[in-house]
């Protein structure tokens, strides 16, 4: 190979490199811009009410407990969604336990004295797993509002704990668009607007069920394979 060859190979191949470089660096940017850190589902505060005590129904069908003959009261909902990682990428398998208040604002907790309606029919809380792309869906009746602390009423809200060994473990919790609480709610106003809509859901209405509808997407943070 002559040296006029060798410069025109060497200048060709510079040339290559330069724009695989260039491809790579922009694939990597775009997947960032696409799944930032900051789309991480915001965590929130567990509770008084975490579930304490076994029980023999947790399934993902709140509205009916085994033996029963009756259904909880109230809206029902079906809530459904996907467990992703900040790339994007589903996390099958994933264990979610889900807990709420009744239709009358209620907790099946020991810690919830309030002279509410307890509804004897309604589940409380279950658990469940996210299937191998990361879908998850779950039965229950929209939860009604309830003052804490004296202070300030809640707005409906169901909690979610979402743990896959791999993943830092999150905790937080889902509300329902066009409540008006939901903009006094203290633990909901501490967080920025871009993360309240990310917990904030719409829900459409399902006549053929009587149903309300909704899909609350969840994205937990991958933790690299040296710090596990």
């Amino acid at each position: 190979m002559s040296v006029k060859q060798a410069l025109k190979f060497r200048r060709r191949f510079l040339k290559i490199g330069a724009l695989s470089a260039t491809s790579l660096l922009l694939a990597t940017g775009f997947r960032q811009q696409s799944n930032p850190q900051s789309l991480l589902t915001p965590g929130q505060t567990e509770g008084p009410f975490y579930p304490t005590r076994g029980q023999l129904d947790v399934d993902m069908d709140l509205t009916h407990i085994k033996g029963h003959t009756k259904k909880a009261e109230g809206q029902v909902i079906m809530v459904s969604g996907r467990v992703m990682d900040q790339f994007g990428d589903p996390v099958p398998q994933a264990l979610i336990d889900i807990w709420q208040a009744n239709s009358f604002g209620k907790y099946h907790h020991e810690l919830d004295q309030r002279r509410v309606k307890i509804d004897k029919d309604f589940q409380g809380w279950g658990t469940l797993q996210t299937d191998n792309k990361g879908n998850y869906q779950f039965l229950s009746v929209k939860p009604g509002p309830y003052p804490a602390d004296g202070k300030w009423i809640r707005p409906p809200h169901v909690h979610f704990k979402i743990a896959k060994r791999g993943y830092r473990e999150l905790t937080t919790q889902m509300y329902f668009s066009g409540e008006p609480l939901n903009h006094k709610d203290l633990l909901l106003l501490e967080l920025s607007e871009q993360e309240q809509r990310q917990l904030v859901v719409d829900f459409s209405k399902d006549p053929k069920r009587k149903q309300l509808n909704g899909q609350f997407d969840i994205v937990l943070s991958k933790i690299s394979a040296d710090k596990l």
